[in-house]
């Protein structure tokens, strides 16, 4: 039996926390596209994130943020990952909310470090201490990605599959994100 996705799921949650790699997962089970924001933006621009940071400030990053996330909202059923940081905004949770269905990635403190301290992609990490970096960003964070729609934990022992499979689960909870066909 397959699946038919009738609306867009946005995946969020902190850096680490497998948005890109289990949304590409998710993508390849249900048959659908994988978008993700953060590429499409560097597409667009010709540059890097941290380049338009550095550029034109971060107040003009998320604006091309919102901008693209609310397009690829208009685009069709997708899998779509999002920055660590696009949750936050709340004009970028309205537009999901009401064009989509938001699943924050939960991941613990330890497993995110385990995934990002040996990467120098992070921006935000580039620290005197990135842990406690990490550490200040996720407190942060928790209150936004728990506006959420809906949530999976994410586990060291969990492979891609695995939560992909789990993903797809919590999706087929919500008859007006995924049906049977």
């Amino acid at each position: 039996m397959a699946l038919q996705l009738k609306k867009t799921v946005v995946m969020v949650g902190m850096m680490g926390a497998g948005k890109t790699a289990i949304g590409r997962a998710v993508a390849d089970v249900l048959g659908v596209p994988f978008m993700d924001s953060d590429e499409e933006i560097v597409r667009a621009a010709q540059m890097e994130i941290s380049e338009i940071f550095e550029r034109d400030g971060e107040g003009f990053f998320r604006d091309r943020e919102h901008e693209v996330i609310s397009r690829l909202l208009e685009e069709g059923p997708c899998i779509l990952s999002t920055g660590g940081g696009a949750f936050l905004a709340e004009r970028n949770r309205d537009v999901i909310s009401e064009k989509g269905v938001s699943v924050w990635l939960r991941a613990d403190l330890e497993l995110l470090w385990s995934r990002v301290r040996h990467k120098d992609t992070r921006p935000l990490l580039r620290t005197p201490d990135p842990k406690a970096t990490l550490t200040e960003l996720l407190t942060a964070r928790q209150p936004h990605y728990q506006n959420a729609d809906l949530v999976v934990d994410s586990r060291e022992d969990y492979s891609i599959p695995d939560m992909a499979e789990r993903v797809v689960g919590c999706l087929k909870t919500r008859p007006d994100v995924i049906e049977n066909k």
